[in-house]
């Protein structure tokens, strides 16, 4: 026992000096540290497989890819906006309840909300430009690839004038310096200028007719809500109808339905939606009605104007199917993912 105390008094001692010198000494570094400090390189390996792993946590259940905005269902898996728009349409579609593509809860716009977390987190993490492969933050690769990009693909500063060249912008400024159409004769370019023209009447032609169309004694509007109803054939089919509003003296209905094959999934990026005008009331005499659709208060209907005419009489009484102009067909499976469809439907009656 008297042996062990000296061993156990110059242990404790030793121990004292290594931390007195841990504390005095500014370069000292214990081994645990130092070896702690060796893995430090290694861990960028780590952190570019965090990023990875990150993308496979974060990414959507249905495209696998990183949500711009992000939606949960109830057990927390996520969708980005489009797919769980096209979740949501094609449960409408097939008459059944629409399920989150992982647990198979039932998912809706009531029980799902956005996750902002998930969105900032996966604005952060990198990705590919699509023309230089640089890799930038998701939320920096549009003011990239928009402006800043030297591969951007760019257009001659003579395509007004018939130049069909499109390539790198770091080529454009050598480009224009040769570019021959700045020194072709007149009737060279006057092909190029009237494809210009002809868009440019189209366009003016519609706004013409419908400035026209105010000019009229007889308009109304009326903001409606399309609410889903299903057929009573043995395989039924989605069909959206208004309640009856009043407009001329009259009783009107207008109805909805989806065109191209409804429920075969590989054909989601054909669809679009077509409405017609319904006189549900007795006329008369021949009523002839100018109408089109248009973006209401209290929707977000993105449809480009059309105006359609039919004429109606007791004989007559359901206009043909127009094309509900939405802009593309993330818009049309954004409206059936909907309640409802709130459009606002402005009605011109032609004096006979």
């Amino acid at each position: 026992m008297a042996d062990r105390a000296p061993q156990r008094i110059q242990t404790e001692s030793l121990q004292d000096d290594d931390s007195n010198k841990e504390n005095t000494n500014e370069d000292f570094e214990p081994v645990k540290k130092k070896s702690k400090v060796d893995l430090i390189s290694k861990g960028d390996e780590a952190e570019h497989k965090l990023e990875e792993r990150l993308c496979g946590i974060l990414c959507c259940a249905v495209c696998l890819d990183l949500p711009r905005i992000c939606y949960q269902c109830s057990n927390g898996h996520l969708m980005c906006a489009g797919c769980f728009n096209h979740l949501l349409a094609d449960a409408r579609l097939k008459d059944e309840t629409a399920t989150c593509p992982n647990c198979r809860c039932e998912i809706s716009k009531a029980t799902c909300s956005r996750n902002l977390a998930v969105e900032k987190a996966a604005s952060e993490l990198p990705t590919d430009c699509q023309y230089c492969q640089q890799q930038l933050p998701r939320h920096l690769i549009c003011q990239h690839e928009g402006h800043h990009c030297l591969e951007r693909p760019s257009s001659c500063k003579y395509t007004r004038i018939g130049c069909p060249w499109r390539g790198p912008f770091h080529e454009l400024k050598e480009h224009e310096e040769s570019c021959a159409h700045p020194h072709k004769t007149g009737n060279e370019i006057m092909d190029a200028l009237q494809a210009i023209d002809k868009r440019s009447t189209d366009q003016l032609k519609l706004y013409e007719e419908i400035f026209a169309l105010l000019s009229y004694e007889k308009i109304t509007f009326n903001d409606l809500q399309l609410r889903p109803f299903r057929t009573d054939d043995f395989i039924t089919k989605l069909f959206y109808e208004t309640s009856r509003f009043s407009s001329f003296q009259h009783q009107w209905v207008l109805k909805a339905r989806v065109d191209h094959d409804q429920k075969d999934p590989t054909q989601s990026s054909k669809r679009t939606l077509s409405y017609q005008l319904v006189l549900k009331s007795r006329t008369s005499s021949p009523l002839k009605v100018l109408f089109m659709a248009l973006k209401g208060p209290y929707g977000d209907l993105k449809v480009t104007p059309s105006v359609y005419e039919f004429e109606f009489s007791n004989d007559s009484t359901e206009s043909d199917y127009h094309q509900l102009p939405t802009v593309d067909v993330l818009e049309c499976n954004k409206l059936l993912a909907s309640k409802t469809i709130n459009v606002r439907l402005v009605l011109f009656q032609v004096q006979q």
